[in-house]
């Protein structure tokens, strides 16, 4: 039969201890060079975006058109078959008034923030972003909008190449 253990071997150690030298120790910083790949949909989504387009995967089984672009459908669990562009117009699905930048300190005017269900993919795929040109009193659910994007030469391959969101004039599709 073993025995159970009800105290264990050695000293309990403080961060004190460790501050205050009672402990050799060693600190290193290794000169590591590295790679990171965002992956095969989300890499050519960036890369699209730095050209100021937007693409996304269509799936032939389930008859959707996945954007952000997937290369595997959540609904059918198969691989996606190809690649689509998609129009950088939509419809606010929801927004945020919000007194706090990014930093989370408060400010006077609101940062305007919602989910975009993009023309050309399927309904209620769509994307988080910022909105520009309006008021918090003129936004609203079902407004179309459109991106509008930095110039070229400042794009580096991010969702924030678009810098917001604006509404398009009412009846422009």
């Amino acid at each position: 039969m073993s025995e159970r253990i009800t105290k264990w071997p050695g000293v309990e150690l403080s961060a004190a201890d460790l501050s205050e030298g009672k402990v050799t120790q060693t600190r290193f910083r290794p000169n590591a060079k590295y790679a990171w790949s965002a992956g095969e949909a989300m890499s050519r989504f960036l890369a699209e975006l730095q050209d100021g387009r937007l693409i996304a995967r269509t799936c032939h089984s389930c008859k959707r058109t996945l954007f952000p672009p997937r290369m595997f459908c959540e609904e059918c669990f198969r691989p996606t078959d190809t690649w689509t562009y998609i129009q950088d117009t939509g419809t606010i699905e929801t927004f945020s008034v919000s007194y706090l930048d990014t930093d989370a300190k408060r400010i006077p005017d609101p940062i305007l923030v919602g989910v975009i269900s993009l023309d050309g993919a399927s309904p209620k795929m769509g994307m988080m972003h910022y909105f520009g040109e309006m008021t918090k009193e003129e936004i609203r659910i079902g407004m179309r909008v459109k991106a509008v994007w930095k110039p070229w030469e400042e794009r580096r391959g991010s969702v924030l190449d678009i810098k917001y969101f604006a509404p398009l004039p009412e009846g422009k599709k």
